[in-house]
């Protein structure tokens, strides 16, 4: 289905380094980028560009108008965002959302990838101290840094900052202005090897994905749509809430296919038993 076919990765940020060989070796797919499609008119990170769309339909649009700009019939596009955990709130996430269309087959499959390896900081400096415990804390150099006025003003804001004295210079001479710095993480893609790792990771679910075909159709992309809570607490027979199976859905013919316990329990223990452990 996409040996020897061209592909879009609708990326200004270098994410081509980690998904293009990817898609290469394991679809035989010819990636390639195109620097004048600017992917900033969805969002910045740094807020001069509102992000109005969810993860998912920024990717889309992403991809979408990149291929309509191009006049290329299958493209791929990433979206992070960074947080709390969805299961752990008190721990920051990156979570990454990898989109593939392909409009001659009428394809479209998504991935994600949830990761606790993030290096998504910030923090208003008042002494050069602050400035290098914030560089040590957030892996600076290889990892860049921002510094501007406030996080809510756009005014005075330098980007990927990966140089010791043009961090020092930039940190000196807002410094003197504002008498307060804010610093945080660059999360775009080159300028943060810790994120692109993630990418790389959503990029092997998104083939993992691909490589599933459906078992009716063949269809690629038969993959988990639904998940069941309820498996049984092994005390008292009460169900829980934790997974007791997963639905795999076929986008195209609609089977469907239950797979129970897929994390290899049968039963729980109680202390996750909301009756033995209220």
């Amino acid at each position: 289905m996409f040996n020897n076919r061209k592909i879009l990765i609708a990326s200004k940020h270098k994410k081509e380094i980690v998904i293009g060989p990817i898609l290469q070796k394991e679809l035989g797919l010819n990636y390639f980028t195109d620097d004048t499609y600017d992917t900033d008119f969805l969002g910045t990170f740094t807020g001069e560009i509102e992000r109005t769309l969810d993860p998912i339909s920024a990717a889309r649009q992403k991809c979408l108008r990149g291929m309509e700009f191009t006049h290329c019939e299958i493209g791929i596009a990433s979206e992070g965002s960074f947080g709390p955990h969805p299961q752990s709130p008190f721990l920051t996430c990156n979570e990454e959302i990898l989109l593939l269309i392909d409009k001659k087959n009428n394809l479209e499959i998504i991935s994600r990838e949830i990761s606790l390896e993030t290096n998504f900081n910030a923090a208003t400096l008042s002494s050069e101290t602050d400035l290098w415990q914030f560089a040590n804390v957030v892996k600076f150099p290889s990892h860049a840094i921002i510094l501007r006025k406030s996080p809510k003003e756009n005014i005075d804001i330098v980007k990927g900052i990966q140089d010791k004295d043009e961090l020092l210079n930039t940190f000196q001479l807002l410094f003197s202005k504002y008498q307060k710095v804010y610093a945080e993480t660059d999360m775009r893609a080159m300028f943060n090897p810790t994120r692109l790792e993630v990418i790389k990771k959503a990029t092997n679910n998104l083939v993992q994905k691909i490589n599933t075909s459906c078992p009716v159709c063949n269809f690629p992309g038969f993959s988990i749509k639904k998940t069941k809570k309820g498996l049984k607490c092994n005390l008292c027979g009460s169900p829980t809430n934790s997974l007791l199976s997963v639905t795999s859905v076929c986008e195209k013919c609609n089977f469907e296919k239950e797979q129970l316990y897929p994390n290899q329990k049968t039963e729980e223990d109680p202390m996750y038993c909301d009756y033995c452990n209220p």
